[in-house]
């Protein structure tokens, strides 16, 4: 292989995690295959896909001209959805580390001119600081080491303008008595080896040290198994 060019951007490697854990879910072709699909989803999300939508978008909406960026594609018509209430001179950026992920993408969307998608590494964005005025992270942390969820919670503070917002909605602990607690509990442990972290510790606990924040809002749903979290920088 011949060496880049000078200024010449460079494609992120897949990293060693999600290859040895999640290649099942995103990098496998077949995997693209099945798991693009609502219902199947939603199914994981235990009927809650559309309401935690719902709940990410609301944040997310503006009036007149803004930039978003999302960080990792998702299955479903979460990013459908988000471009539909965007004003028509708005701008969506989605990075993810995959190309069969953005090639996916890509392909179930509609030509779009606001649309514009990036492979880059969450724990290493190329954007300038302040870049965003809304920056998505949609069940994305639960499925990074510890090491690359702090990173990444770092890089979507600071690509994100003072008084704008990073949304993140993803898994939470269960209320005591939570009839899914010890269902979830051994899927988790079993399939997504990070996720129990967030049952474990804070989001909030994740965040640089010297992150000086505006407001940090927390609300639950499904009797506390998931959690969105309204970060203003």
């Amino acid at each position: 292989m011949s060496p880049p060019l000078a200024g010449e951007i460079v494609a992120p490697p897949i990293p060693e995690y999600l290859k040895k854990v999640y290649w099942w879910a995103y990098l496998h072709p077949k995997a693209v295959h099945l798991f693009e699909r609502e219902w199947l989803v939603n199914l994981i999300l235990w009927g809650n896909y559309q309401p935690l939508c719902d709940a990410a978008l609301a944040d997310l909406r503006g009036a007149g001209q803004q930039r978003i960026l999302q960080v990792a594609c998702v299955y479903g018509d979460l990013t459908e959805r988000l471009l539909g209430l965007m004003e028509p001179q708005s701008r969506l950026d989605v990075i993810d580390v995959a190309p069969i992920q953005l090639d996916n993408l890509q392909k179930k969307l509609a030509p779009d001119t606001r649309l514009h998608l990036h492979q880059q590494d969450s724990r290493s964005l190329s954007f300038a600081e302040g870049s965003f005025d809304r920056t998505l992270l949609f069940f994305l942390l639960h499925e990074q080491p510890e090491e690359v969820r702090r990173a990444t919670l770092a890089e979507a503070l600071r690509v994100t303008r003072p008084g704008g917002k990073v949304v993140i909605v993803d898994y939470h602990r269960p209320l005591p008595g939570h009839p899914l607690y010890l269902v979830m509990k051994m899927i988790l442990g079993t399939l997504e080896p990070f996720a129990l972290d967030l049952w474990r510790q804070e989001i909030r606990d994740y965040l640089p040290p010297t992150a000086n924040l505006v407001s940090f809002d927390k609300v639950t749903s499904f009797r506390g198994l998931y959690q969105k979290i309204v970060i203003q920088p």
